[in-house]
């Protein structure tokens, strides 16, 4: 009997150093987002990969992205409405009316871009292309580009969209403006672009706006994204 004792317990021992050493194993390959919004507002984070969530003022919404994630993004949604199964839809942002996002959202909507690199930095950025609908600072270790200017509140004219300042591509088209055509390797800045350039010094402020805008931290980091900084 004492020696089915002992090897039970010898047996939840090495069960519970296994999931230890599991779960550490798993927050070392893993990245943390912590999303935190200090607009006056409710806001609709969202995430791909990560989903979405409810952010009231003050409050902070945290996700964990596996190492190697590349090519992913953060947004704000404004203006949302979500039943009890979590579908309904957004001013800005709106992912196909899912509170939890698969699909990315649309436009206009600042965007916080990401790759996370198994064997070299990490490279982050802060992007206007798709538009601007709400403040946003993206940092590893208190460092990394910031786009804290109420862009809607001086949106030209032509841009300007409910909830939102719309990108030149999207709300005028055109080859220059999207970076197209004859402009798809040599992309001219627009008056435009240069708008938000001049609001957002570290933002990307047209697709091929990449000496300015992109940020690089440590593999390893992990991130604070705040709205409205």
């Amino acid at each position: 009997m004492a020696s089915s004792l002992a090897k039970s317990s010898s047996s939840v021992l090495l069960l519970a150093a296994f999931v230890a050493l599991f779960a550490a194993s798993a927050s070392v390959d893993a990245a943390t987002f912590n999303v935190i919004n200090r607009c006056k507002d409710t806001l609709w984070p969202a995430a791909l990969p990560g989903g979405g969530a409810r952010l009231d003022p003050g409050k902070t919404w945290t996700v964990q992205v596996p190492a190697g994630t590349a090519h992913a993004r953060m947004w704000a949604r404004t203006g949302c409405r979500f039943d009890g199964s979590g579908r309904g839809t957004c001013q800005t942002g709106d992912c196909g009316g899912a509170l939890a996002c698969t699909v990315s959202g649309r436009t206009p909507a600042t965007l916080a871009e990401y790759t996370l690199n198994n064997n070299g930095p990490d490279y982050i950025d802060i992007s206007l292309v798709d538009g601007f609908n709400v403040p946003m600072s993206f940092r590893c270790g208190g460092k990394g580009p910031s786009c804290k200017a109420d862009v809607n509140a001086k949106c030209p004219a032509k841009l300007k969209v409910p909830g939102g300042c719309a990108s030149a591509c999207e709300k005028l088209g055109g080859d220059t403006y999207c970076c197209r055509g004859q402009y798809t390797d040599k992309c001219p800045p627009t008056d435009y672009s240069r708008f938000f350039k001049g609001l957002c010094l570290d933002a990307y402020s047209y697709a091929k706006d990449d000496q300015t805008s992109t940020f690089t931290c440590p593999k390893g980091s992990n991130y604070e994204i705040v709205l409205c900084p």
